[in-house]
């Protein structure tokens, strides 16, 4: 069906594809920093109850290295500052990516309206990727 389509519509076809796998990549990645947050922010919370005394390690690559609470704890909350940063980061990029899509799948609709004539469900299409998409 796409070979009937104007070139102009098959680039836009493929960059609504394109689109699509940028925010599924944007997902991933914030789902997996997401994660590291809330394991961030457990592990935090669980040094705060604890006593300044207790014997700690942090991992360095292969090896646990001993460190102290002090150090411990400024890491942990360097880090919880850095990934939620970096979650609100990608928060905006997905909705940048989202906004992007929808004004595409837009264009495309128009044009496939006004150039093909209403073939035939044409404007359809574009919207069945964009549903999974967004």
């Amino acid at each position: 069906m796409q070979g009937n389509l104007p070139p102009e519509a098959q680039e836009k076809i493929e960059e609504l594809q394109d689109l699509q796998e940028t925010a599924q990549q944007v997902a991933q990645q914030k789902q997996q920093a997401e994660t590291q947050l809330q394991e961030s922010r457990t592990a935090l919370e669980t040094l705060d109850g604890m006593e300044g005394e207790a014997q700690m390690y942090r991992e360095v690559g292969e090896l646990l290295i001993e460190t102290d609470y002090e150090e411990a704890y400024d890491d942990l909350e360097e880090k919880v500052d850095s990934l939620e940063v970096r979650v609100e980061t990608l928060n905006k990029q997905e909705e940048r990516v989202e906004d992007q899509f929808e004004s595409l799948q837009e264009e495309l609709q128009q044009m496939l309206q006004g150039g093909a004539g209403g073939a035939g469900g044409g404007p359809m299409g574009p919207g069945g990727p964009g549903a999974g998409g967004a």
